[in-house]
């Protein structure tokens, strides 16, 4: 569940990211763009995430 709720969340903001940066830019929403962006970044979050350990945290 906490792989489904990571994904949509970041799903949902990344959509919204990718539409004002293409309004902003005049050109056109491209759906799929958002999709792989989200995608993308959902595997960098979950990479990071095993990286950082809680005990690797109170080190710092």
């Amino acid at each position: 569940m906490q792989y489904i709720m990571t994904f949509f969340w970041t799903f949902l903001l990344t959509e919204m990211l990718t539409y004002v940066v293409s309004s902003m830019n005049g050109s056109e929403f491209s759906f799929m763009t958002g999709l792989m962006l989200s995608i993308l970044a959902t595997i960098i979050l979950f990479i990071l995430s095993t990286l950082i350990t809680d005990e690797h945290a109170g080190q710092h």
